[in-house]
């Protein structure tokens, strides 16, 4: 994370809670993740902030459990449909599933980590082509709307989008006015042939 020190998104991340699993006795440490006992026993499970569990992982004191968002149960999903997973409910506290996925990929060993890479990778390619879709769609509509009403496939899509997911949906969103308005007046000076 050296890379993203100064980045919201990389600190909301490394604040999201992981499960450790302590290795060994470490004393005067039990107020961890709000423990009530003195010392954290060899075997004792914790939730502990991300920025945390950097240096308790590294030190060998403990292993941690891949968080939920990115358990068998989610990436199943994700291989059968990836656009079928509201991916803004899987992470809390305004982090991004993406962040917080490279976050963990970047704490887990190479065979772990590839894996881990290659779902996020997967996921991003299976969803962005109805990310910038439904961008320009609902774009050139402008205050019309359309799409359907509340609970529409593509309003429940839009709803379920990480947040690096909606940053490229209003990118693309203000790409297709730009492209609509330049269209509009009549090309930005060019003739137009029919």
């Amino acid at each position: 994370m050296d890379n993203d020190y100064f980045s919201i998104d990389a600190i909301l991340a490394e604040n999201q809670k992981i499960q450790c699993k302590f290795k060994q006795r470490i004393p005067e440490m039990g107020h961890l993740g709000g423990g009530s006992e003195r010392d954290i026993l060899p075997l004792s499970k914790r939730q502990i902030p991300i920025w945390l569990a950097y240096i308790i992982v590294y030190s060998d004191w403990a292993d941690f459990d891949i968080p939920q968002p990115f358990s068998n149960k989610v990436r199943n999903a994700l291989r059968a449909e990836p656009r079928s997973v509201r991916l803004s409910n899987l992470v809390g506290a305004g982090a991004g599933w993406y962040v917080l996925g490279k976050t963990i990929m970047d704490m887990l060993g190479d065979e772990q980590g590839v894996e881990m890479s290659e779902m996020l990778i997967t996921t991003f390619k299976g969803r962005l082509v109805d990310v910038i879709d439904q961008a320009q769609h609902f774009a050139v509509l402008g205050s019309v709307g359309g799409g359907g009403g509340v609970d529409s496939a593509p309003q429940m899509f839009r709803e379920g989008l990480d947040t690096t997911e909606r940053e490229l949906f209003v990118l693309a969103q203000e790409s297709a006015r730009r492209m609509k308005k330049w269209y509009e007046e009549g090309s930005g000076g060019a003739k137009r042939v029919l």
